[in-house]
């Protein structure tokens, strides 16, 4: 309130002081510029002590050169992050959030193909693993180097117009229903709704590649590349079977995420409490809100591995009745629990946990590096273009 009066007040001062219009309006627009983007780098104090005493002629061209100071030492320092937030346009958020989808999975790849092997519930003899290092030494011990990678370039294409949607409307949403509900401030509730909407976007985008890439992670996979696979899929099982697992999905992912946005969000308030660009806090709470998101929904993402893969001995051992498919959320659940008891849901929760945390902490660093340097760069655009 106090920085509004002063904008109000110098603007009034300058119409009637007279002098050159031209020189009013460029000194008042560098007011504005100083109180808008730099506003957190003048102390209150000063701010305060400047207020009362607005009135005189020479105080007023001292305020002036003080202002025009600030504004020409902003030209020349980076633009604030948070400080931006207009900056950050629909096309900025979508092409940040395409960039560290397509990192994130394509750095994790070799865990989360041990993660789909370790989630099996009647593994092959020469599929059983101890941990997640025993299972990476013996798949590129047995089977090759290149083994843990395939199924990457299927992830790959999925992932980029999934997490541009992911976080474009995250972004959008939480902005929107923020204002709505704590307006000024940041909302938990905001966060997690955005995230559950987000959800929806992507793991429509991203369904199909989960479907193949897990069908070619598995031991023994019969198929001999991406295309295969889906023409395979296609032919034997109907285009549905893309979308078997998607409520399942749904119903897994819209819980972690709305876990993992509160918690991202909650750890930034406490870490990076003015919202800078700051990738020690973005690497640490992405990596703690995975963590944590994981470890709750892994029943869920076992019942999601079963569907996506249809594994054979499962179907082969599913009780008295010829099941062709596990078709749905209940059944899985049903399968589960009658091949592995409860100890079932939390087949390969180790290897879920190794893969998120770091999995979350590339998305979060890079889409906020991205992010931020899309917005100087606009920023600075404006800023040669504006004069």
């Amino acid at each position: 309130m106090e920085a509004d009066g002063f904008v109000r007040k110098r603007r009034m001062t300058t119409e009637t002081t007279g002098g050159d219009p031209g020189v009013a309006g460029a000194s008042a627009g560098a007011e504005v510029r100083w109180l808008g983007g730099r506003f957190w780098g003048v102390s209150e104090s000063i701010v305060g002590s400047l207020t009362p005493r607005i009135g005189g002629e020479t105080e007023l061209q001292n305020v002036g050169c003080i202002c025009s100071v600030q504004d020409a030492q902003a030209e020349d320092l980076e633009p604030d992050y948070e400080a931006l937030p207009r900056g950050a346009s629909t096309s900025t958020h979508m092409l940040a959030g395409a960039v560290a989808g397509i990192m994130e999975h394509c750095v994790m790849f070799p865990i989360d193909c041990v993660k789909t092997r370790m989630q099996s519930l009647q593994p092959d003899p020469a599929a059983r693993y101890r941990n997640v290092m025993d299972a990476l030494r013996r798949i590129v011990a047995t089977e090759g180097v290149w083994r843990p990678l395939r199924g990457l370039n299927a992830t790959a294409i999925g992932a980029g117009p999934a997490h541009a949607l992911y976080f474009a409307s995250y972004e959008k949403l939480k902005k929107t229903l923020s204002d709505v509900i704590h307006p000024g401030a940041n909302s938990h509730v905001a966060n997690g709704a955005a995230g559950c909407v987000a959800t929806l976007l992507h793991d429509a985008a991203m369904n199909p590649a989960e479907v193949v890439k897990q069908r070619m992670q598995m031991y023994n996979s019969p198929y001999r590349g991406v295309l295969d696979c889906v023409r395979a899929v296609w032919q034997k099982e109907g285009p549905a079977a893309f979308y078997r697992s998607y409520t399942t999905q749904l119903t897994m992912n819209v819980p972690f995420q709305a876990l993992h946005f509160m918690t991202y969000e909650h750890l930034q308030e406490l870490l990076n409490p003015h919202r800078q660009y700051n990738p020690s806090s973005h690497v640490l709470s992405g990596a703690l809100a995975g963590a944590i998101a994981a470890a709750a929904t892994t029943p869920l993402d076992v019942c999601k591995t079963l569907l996506n893969t249809q594994e054979s001995q499962a179907l082969s051992s599913s009780s008295h009745e010829a099941h062709r498919h596990i078709s749905g959320l209940a059944h899985a659940f049903r399968t589960v629990y009658r091949l592995g008891g409860l100890r079932g849901f939390f087949k390969g929760v180790q290897a879920r946990i190794i893969y998120q945390m770091p999995s979350t902490a590339i998305s979060w660093s890079v889409y906020e590096f991205f992010k931020y340097g899309l917005t100087e760069r606009q920023h600075k655009k404006r800023k040669t273009h504006g004069g």
